[in-house]
């Protein structure tokens, strides 16, 4: 009780501290303390609260729009019912933006030689270790399909539209907007309040559909029985492929360094020892393969040469809801891009990087969870962040005050409904694959950001405490994530790439069946 007690005063106290000379150096000089990008609009974004006290509280005391809190609650927002006259075209048997995916007049595969058709090949092996994501089974936001995101949207300027709210943007068009600034400070802002949580934003009707497979063993390599773990990483085949910059070694152990090449540090190589002695590899548990969503997920294959490939998976969300410290939410936006990459060398899985906020990890395929042959994610809820084991995960702040939360939801095949591209790093050329060659190109240029821009400090939806924004600016879409990179994280190249070979403590964590959330067996 005493522990808990001190550790509580301590915490309020840092946020105290941290608050009060976050306030002062903000108020003596702003310029210094730039942030995040939303940052940069400060003087702006106080100035738009008619509120005098407000404005100065918001200066002096980083207090912002505190009359605009209110308590977090279980579920987030609140839906409006739509009136009988304004249906939504989602109850057409055919949406509209269904037939955007398809641009045959600009693809036209008849076109194609030999050479064109081998820069749109998608490798087997991709697809055959191709990952299986689990959703959170509380999860209130579900993945969606971006052409059905651009029919709710209107690309703003500066919170000004710059085209009409009923002349709609579509992956063939997208980059059009980068006329206007170059896009760069364009937002795709949502036609509706996302705190009335219009259907399109929670994606519900995308919960993938359940596993029909016959059940499969779900495994993480503890002892390496099953895949045949470390025997062959060592450095000399690891300098192949670790960074594609690093001169390759043709087998000899000249100038390589272990330290070099993203081992753990020994007391990680301890734990994972340890680990092997506890669980010894048997299966996690046994179920089906995964289902279908009905948004689709985005695949991107890039051929860094000298037989390394990256293989990048894309799932779009509509909405992004923060999570909360001391009943306080942070980080929500709308439009939501998570990644996982997995590096082929010479067609052999070598390791995989788990986006997560600014950052994420990085595994060997031998560590992290697998059914049959495929990698197992974790989507986080609610911040879709991606993790190799369920379980509660902490970052930033001690004591879990900042975590995420994963557990074995509905499990997602994106192998079922995806749009497929290969993309030419070098020349930034992005072309639909053979297994799609209608697919549209045109979105993935767009420069701007795929969601709402912050919310002024005038809007009743925001407020800032500690120098974090309840809305923060919608991100930037797959271009933007760094898919010519040498390493597999998605970290600047010069800074080190720590692949893990273990993937921690198992987590009893619920499962999902379809009458909802289980214990697990």
């Amino acid at each position: 009780m005493v522990q808990r007690t001190t550790a509580a005063i301590v915490t309020l106290s840092s946020l105290i501290a941290y608050v009060t000379i976050n306030s002062i150096a903000r108020a003596v000089n702003p310029s210094a303390f730039i942030w995040y990008e939303e940052d940069h609009d400060e003087e702006a974004w106080v100035a738009s609260s008619s509120s005098w006290v407000d404005r100065k509280a918001c200066r002096w005391l980083g207090l912002c729009g505190t009359s605009h809190y209110h308590r977090v609650s279980a579920r987030f927002g609140h839906r409006q019912p739509a009136p009988m006259s304004a249906l939504s075209s989602e109850d057409e048997d055919v949406p509209p933006w269904r037939e955007l995916w398809g641009n045959e007049a600009n693809h036209r595969e008849d076109d194609w030689d030999a050479a064109e058709r081998s820069r749109r090949h998608i490798p087997d092996y991709v697809l055959e270790y191709a990952p299986l994501v689990h959703l959170f089974s509380g999860e209130q936001f579900w993945p969606c399909d971006i052409a059905e995101h651009l029919y709710h949207i209107t690309p703003t300027l500066n919170y000004t539209p710059i085209q009409s709210q009923s002349d709609h943007p579509s992956l063939r068009d997208l980059d059009a907007l980068n006329q206007w600034e170059g896009g760069h400070h364009v937002f795709l802002t949502s036609n509706d309040n996302v705190e009335e949580r219009p259907p399109w934003m929670e994606g519900e009707k995308n919960v993938p559909s359940p596993p029909k497979d016959d059940p499969e063993r779900s495994w993480a390599d503890w002892d390496g029985r099953v895949d045949g773990t470390s025997p062959n990483d060592t450095p000399e085949d690891r300098v192949e492929w670790y960074d594609t910059e690093l001169p390759l070694q043709d087998g000899t152990k000249e100038d390589i360094w272990k330290e070099k090449l993203g081992y753990p540090m020994p007391d990680e190589e301890a734990i994972h020892d340890e680990l092997r002695k506890r669980y010894g590899g048997e299966p996690i548990t046994i179920r089906g393969v995964g289902g279908r969503s009905e948004a689709p997920a985005i695949l991107l294959v890039v051929d860094k040469g000298n037989g390394i490939v990256d293989a990048f998976w894309f799932y779009f969300y509509s909405f992004n809801l923060g999570n909360v410290v001391l009943n306080v939410r942070f980080g929500n936006h709308i439009g939501d891009w998570e990644h996982c990459l997995v590096r082929f060398h010479h067609g052999k899985p070598k390791a995989l990087f788990f986006s997560a906020h600014s950052g994420g990890e990085a595994y060997s395929y031998e560590a992290v969870e697998k059914i049959g042959h495929r990698p197992v994610i974790y989507s986080a809820t609610g911040t879709h962040a991606m993790y190799a084991t369920p379980g509660v995960h902490s970052y930033i702040l001690p004591w879990g005050l900042l975590h995420d939360q994963t557990d074995r939801g509905p499990l997602w095949d994106p192998l079922l409904n995806s749009h497929m591209y290969t993309y030419d790093y070098v020349n930034d050329i992005l072309r639909a694959s053979t297994l799609n060659p209608n697919a549209p190109t045109e979105w993935f240029y767009f420069n701007g950001h795929w969601g709402d821009k912050f919310y002024p400090l005038g809007d009743h939806r925001q407020y800032r405490f500690a120098g974090q924004y309840h809305y923060v600016n919608g991100p930037l879409g797959p271009r933007f994530k760094h898919l010519d990179r040498h390493k597999v994280c998605q970290s600047p190249d010069e800074a080190p790439c720590i692949i893990k070979d273990f993937i921690g403590e198992q987590t009893r964590a619920k499962r999902w069946s379809a009458s909802g959330p289980q214990n697990p067996n």
